[in-house]
């Protein structure tokens, strides 16, 4: 299985790749910001998947524990930057939300860089001394203080969805590291607390929680997932055709993004939704395949990591689209436009390739089995 592990993981990551290309070249042309230019948002999306590539393969390359080293690097640059979206002419404000920077030849979300700090860090965190997971100050109040500034600064600038799946990928880690239920518990109970009190102060998601729960009486804030759940409808089971659908034509926002699976749905119908669905479900598969098989506490956690972040976020997105959830502004990983995103999820995967390249061989699974039953064996014969 471990041969297959990371094949697996490469064949969903290519196919979602590709049908991210293909269903921008044909929702892209009718998006609202395309700048009258038919082929805007597929070129760009190309030139970033050919760095994200770049970018993966050099992951791929470094070791992994050099990112666990530089944690607290990565931290104070990731706070750095988060503060610098504030900040004008550095910063830039979109749709109310401070959270993009301008490179001058892209724009870059910061948040990307604090998902990757935070994993590495717990990663690092928990790696450290057997036991640690147990402790209640060093193993559970001072990673999750520092996880939690980092979630606050990201809060504030109107990003709910992205404060919210890290504050998922820690409890994750933590029931990983092994961590008492109380502890576990302790996690959740503040973090629904955060994310109500963002809700509850910030209107727009507040209309959005409250179009969640009665869309017949906030038509105005229901109206991206009503035209979305139109679009999944639409499509039937074969879909419409690629390049057929109506709900891109102005009638779904951010088709292109955030909404692009009931587009999805639309023009390759049940099959195509169905399919994006079992490509994630490899991917969890093999990541998870990989991390389990890694030579240290260090790999597996960080593994884990970057395998549940990503995955977590694919479910957040088809549950909003699908309104089984909340409307969280979350894009579907590998697919949907937008290149900050998508080079943090080509650098998960160039780790974990590496955690692969570093893992325990089928081979020596086999050895260490061996000796295992050796082991009972003689422990058996011991107690006749």
């Amino acid at each position: 299985m471990h041969k297959r592990s990371v094949l697996l993981l490469l064949i969903a990551v290519g196919f979602l790749l590709t049908i991210g290309a293909v269903m921008l070249a044909s929702t892209g042309e009718f998006a609202q910001d395309a700048h009258g230019k038919p082929y805007f948002f597929i070129k760009n999306q190309i030139k970033w998947i050919l760095i994200g590539t770049v970018a993966c393969y050099g992951v791929s390359r470094v070791d992994y524990h050099w990112w666990l080293k530089q944690w607290v690097w990565l931290y104070l640059l990731a706070v750095v930057l988060l503060i610098g979206c504030f900040v004008p002419h550095f910063g830039t404000k979109i749709n109310g939300s401070h959270r993009w920077i301008n490179l001058g030849f892209a724009m870059f979300q910061p948040s990307e860089l604090g998902k990757w700090t935070a994993i590495c860090m717990l990663a690092w965190w928990f790696s450290q001394e057997e036991g640690l997971e147990k402790q209640f100050l060093r193993g559970f109040v001072l990673p999750c203080a520092c996880i939690g500034f980092l979630m606050s600064l990201i809060v504030i600038e109107v990003d709910v969805g992205s404060t919210a799946l890290i504050g998922a990928t820690l409890l994750i880690m933590i029931i990983v590291a092994g961590a008492p239920w109380y502890h576990i518990a302790m996690v959740v109970a503040p973090g629904m607390a955060l994310i109500a009190g963002a809700i509850v102060f910030m209107q727009e998601r507040m209309g959005r929680f409250l179009a969640f729960m009665h869309p017949e009486k906030y038509p105005a804030d229901a109206y991206q997932t009503q035209q979305g759940l139109i679009a999944l409808g639409a499509g039937g089971f074969s879909g419409l055709g690629l390049g057929n659908g109506r709900q891109k034509l102005l009638y779904l926002p951010f088709a292109h993004t955030d909404f692009i699976f009931p587009v999805i749905g639309e023009e390759l119908g049940l099959i195509g939704t169905l399919a994006i669905i079992l490509a994630y479900i490899l991917f969890i598969l093999g990541g998870v395949s990989i991390a389990v098989k890694s030579r240290d506490r260090a790999g597996m956690l960080l593994g884990m990591g970057m395998v549940m972040i990503i995955a977590t976020q694919a479910a957040v997105n088809l549950g909003v689209t699908t309104e089984l959830l909340p409307n969280k502004g979350l894009p579907l990983p590998f697919i949907s436009y937008g290149g900050s995103n998508l080079l943090f999820c080509m650098a998960a995967v160039g780790v974990l390739i590496n955690i692969y390249r570093q893992g325990v061989s089928d081979q020596e699974e086999e050895q260490y089995e061996l000796i295992e039953r050796a082991q009972v064996a003689e422990r058996a014969v011991v107690r006749l």
